[in-house]
Order: C-alpha cells, then structure tokens, then sequence
C-alpha cells in the first residue's frame, strides 16, 4: 500500500511538474516551443561558415547535420557523438589541441575533457 502512495505521489509531481513547464511555456509565448528549432539552425549556420562540412565531417566520414539534428532527441547515442566530434573540432579550431574522441570513450570523461579544455581557454 506504501509502494503505492509512493508511486500516486511521483506521479502527481510529475504531472505538476508537466503543468508548470506548460504554464511557463504559455507565459513565454506560442512560439517558445520553436525556439530550440531557431537555435539549431543558427548552430548550423555558425558551422556553415567555420566550413564544418568540408573539415570536420570529411575527416571523419560523417553526414553533415540536419536542421534540427540536436533540436529532436532522436539517436542520443549517435548524437552525443556528434557532440563531442564537433566540439572537439572547434577546440583545435581555436588553437587548443584537443584528441578526437571515440565512439566508445566513456562519455563522462569526454564531457570532463571538453570542460576542462574549456575552462583553459
């Protein structure tokens, strides 16, 4: 009965939780829920003109990015990668060697890596 009250009560703050964030959106205005669309596309056009496309994906044999790649939560896997493939880039970019990481790096060693490698800057 317990594990019951327990789980009625993470629902109900789930679902509060929902009503909140629908509440904020709603304060923000109807095109909030776009606004991390509008974000990715000025990412990729940021990318676009460092050329990405032609140094960074050649090298590693990957497809340039949609759109809305990082803006729909579709391959968390393959996107964290492609994360941390174009942010290792952009490390070296600006003048701070920076190891590719692999696929199958640990990712919490990779984000501490990236962070740290900021940090330095």
């Amino acid at each position: 009965e317990e594990a019951a009250e327990g789980g009625g009560t993470r629902r109900g703050a789930a679902a509060r939780e929902r009503d909140e964030e629908g509440a904020a959106a709603a304060e923000r205005g109807p095109g909030a829920a776009y606004h991390m669309f509008v974000l990715m596309e000025d990412l990729l056009d940021k990318l676009k003109l460092l050329s990405y496309e032609e140094e960074a994906l050649r090298r590693h044999n990957m497809r340039p990015l949609s759109r809305h790649y990082f803006a729909l939560p579709t391959n968390p896997g393959e996107q964290f990668f492609m994360f941390c493939t174009l942010a290792a880039w952009l490390i070296t970019k600006a003048g701070h060697p920076f190891e590719q990481p692999q696929e199958y790096d640990d990712p919490n060693a990779i984000i501490s890596n990236v962070l740290s490698e900021l940090r330095s800057f």
